[in-house]
């Protein structure tokens, strides 16, 4: 009885070069100020300032003078307890307490429902160069929002060269060597109704360390580059349904000639997998040959990826009735 062939993994190149980004207070709030609605509350200063943790603190416990376990190493966001808290202290001690939190290194201060911090605390920072920002927002907004945006910020990226397609919900990257014909084939899928997420450089970013999505460098984002015609506005020409800013990973299909493939799968049992930043995706290795509608071949290798995230695998399924109707030969 035939056996079913064990999985196979490609290990991405680029997964050699991740790293974690450094991320500054200036980072921070230049991506963030808009969404977070946050402005800059006194001097700018401390802007060079490293974030390390991504995720936010409130100080309550150290305005009290209680230092163990704080979390030095995160944004520090004074909502109305501790402001409530603050005022309600002497002048004297309220001035000394503050003076006590900014000997640690936090990264920033951020002022929550829109409260000011008072003249004489915001001397201290001055003096510290910590920068203090000022937000409307409420206080677990804010930190939720912040959260998620730090998250993102601190999430390890990398650079894989080839273009990256929405087709029908499946998230798929072409890569293959230059000329192979990855535009084209990303052109006659538009064509179809499917969406560009990036040409030829795709960004990719680990989330929660269990999916990996995909987006274009700001530079080339909405443009392709077509051999002979030059750089298109993709949303211009095709309307801006053609466009997706960012989409999950969800299929790899690489592109060779076909006298480069040593061994064509003629029926997909034997599964593969790429690796990129230590999470494996499903990948396929589609012959290339004068002739062959390769857009076509993609869509489909997009729809049978469909089918198996749904739970149906065409080969599985063909080899089980194979050995049964063998079995049922055998026995006769």
């Amino acid at each position: 009885m035939a056996e079913e062939p064990g999985p196979q993994t490609i290990t991405s190149s680029s997964d050699q070069q991740k790293s974690i980004p450094i991320v500054s207070v200036e980072s921070f709030y230049n991506a963030h100020a808009e969404k977070l609605q946050m402005k800059l509350e006194g001097p700018r200063v401390g802007f060079h300032r490293k974030i390390r943790e991504p995720t936010i603190n409130r100080p309550g416990l150290a305005l009290s003078g209680f230092y163990t376990y704080f979390a030095e190493k995160r944004v520090q966001v004074l909502g109305a307890a501790e402001h409530s808290y603050l005022k309600s202290l002497p002048a004297r001690v309220r001035v000394e307490r503050f003076r006590s939190l900014c000997e640690h290194k936090i990264p920033c201060l951020v002022m929550s429902r829109g409260f000011h911090l008072a003249p004489e605390l915001l001397s201290v920072t001055g003096e510290a160069k910590i920068a203090v920002f000022r937000t409307p927002m409420i206080t677990m907004k804010f930190i939720n929002a912040a959260t998620i945006a730090l998250e993102m910020d601190f999430s390890p990226t990398v650079t894989e060269f080839g273009s990256m397609v929405d087709i029908l919900g499946i998230g798929v990257l072409i890569r293959g060597v230059s000329g192979i014909g990855k535009s084209e084939c990303v052109l006659g899928l538009i064509e179809r109704g499917y969406s560009l997420v990036a040409d030829d450089v795709t960004r990719i970013t680990m989330l929660e360390g269990r999916e990996l999505m995909a987006t274009a460098p700001e530079m080339t984002r909405n443009h392709m580059e077509v051999r002979g015609i030059g750089i298109i506005d993709v949303a211009k020409v095709f309307g801006i349904g053609s466009i997706r800013v960012e989409k999950r990973l969800d299929l790899v299909v690489t592109l060779k000639e076909w006298g480069d493939v040593e061994e064509v799968d003629r029926i997909g049992l034997d599964r593969k997998f790429y690796e990129i930043l230590g999470l494996k995706v499903p990948h396929v290795t589609i012959p290339v040959r004068p002739g062959r509608d390769m857009a076509r071949l993609i869509e489909v290798a997009a729809m049978d990826e469909k089918l198996k995230g749904l739970g149906q695998n065409a080969a599985v399924d063909f080899n089980t009735r194979l050995l049964r109707l063998m079995e049922q030969q055998r026995a006769t």
